[in-house]
């Protein structure tokens, strides 16, 4: 780390959900923070990310980008792994070489879902059932195998006012259609981006030299199925007029098997970082305000 305390910090697929709101919450930082999507660094490209690394004497990497398309990756495996394997892998040996520490985003699809209905910590046996979660475990392990100091950080149903996810899509559906069927043995905890970002940029502003590196499980508080996230959207937008009924999974035949029950046990990421996790509803009203604020400004 640099010698003034002041890192400087690369912000992958920084137009996505989670880099979106690190660009928002990383404002007020002393660090100097760089943010990149594919128009500006590709990160697939070994070199490429090494140079951007040295011209700017990076400390650490905050992997956001990812290849996201679960449904797609079963048929389109070879472009997920680039994208979430071996690019993760030229990160951290990159990080390996030059000292670094590179702060990676995961997923709970490197579970298959825990039949015993309890919730998953870090040392729960990995068995991924897609080539998303496949191609992400992969990723995990590069940088494990390429010894950089690293915090691994798997996380949840993620949304947020940027980008497409489940409750913008709720949200619109709810206002334009008089039913919808919602899956309901499917459960696990709604992650606002807003909040594992704002998590991430407090553990830099504490510090990267206090010895936590290591894998942790992040997403909000609570449990809920895909049905009842849909239904407290549909309730805290006033969107009343929409029959939102549950439904089987069965129902909405997928090319890969999702997780029955994936939820994530947070208490490693609380105790070591001394961290407050906001209730998933609490950080829903939140979301919907700025996007109700978001779209008075457009």
């Amino acid at each position: 780390m640099s010698e003034s305390n002041i890192v400087n910090i690369l912000v992958t697929g920084s137009n996505g959900q989670l880099g979106s709101h690190i660009r928002r919450c990383s404002k007020q930082s002393r660090h100097n923070y760089f943010y990149t999507d594919v128009g500006e660094l590709d990160i697939t490209r070994y070199a490429d990310v090494q140079q951007f690394v040295h011209s700017h004497q990076i400390d650490c990497i905050i992997n956001s980008a990812a290849y996201v398309n679960v449904d797609q990756a079963e048929t389109d495996e070879e472009t997920a792994d680039i994208l979430n394997h071996a690019a993760v892998e030229n990160m951290a040996s990159i990080m390996a070489d030059n000292g670094g520490i590179l702060i990676h985003i995961s997923t709970d699809y490197v579970f298959g879902g825990n039949k015993n209905n309890t919730p998953c910590n870090e040392d729960e046996p990995t068995n991924p059932t897609g080539a998303y979660g496949r191609t992400k475990l992969a990723g995990e392990q590069s940088i494990l195998a390429s010894k950089c100091r690293h915090i691994i950080i798997r996380t949840s149903w993620l949304y947020s006012e940027f980008g497409k996810n489940f409750c913008k899509t709720m949200l619109n559906l709810t206002s334009t259609k008089p039913s919808i069927n919602v899956v309901f043995d499917q459960v696990g905890t709604p992650t606002y981006a807003g909040d594992l970002a704002e998590a991430i940029c407090t553990i830099v502003e504490k510090g990267l030299d206090k010895g936590n590196e290591g894998l942790y499980h992040y997403s909000n508080e609570g449990v809920c199925s895909w049905y009842d996230f849909a239904k407290e959207i549909a309730r805290q937008a006033y969107h009343n007029s929409c029959d939102i009924r549950p439904c089987h999974s069965s129902e909405f035949p997928s090319p890969v098997k999702r997780p029955s029950y994936s939820v994530l046990d947070k208490t490693k990421f609380k105790q070591t970082f001394n961290l407050t996790v906001p209730y998933w509803t609490d950080s829903l009203a939140v979301c919907l305000s700025r996007l109700g604020n978001l779209e008075t400004l457009n």
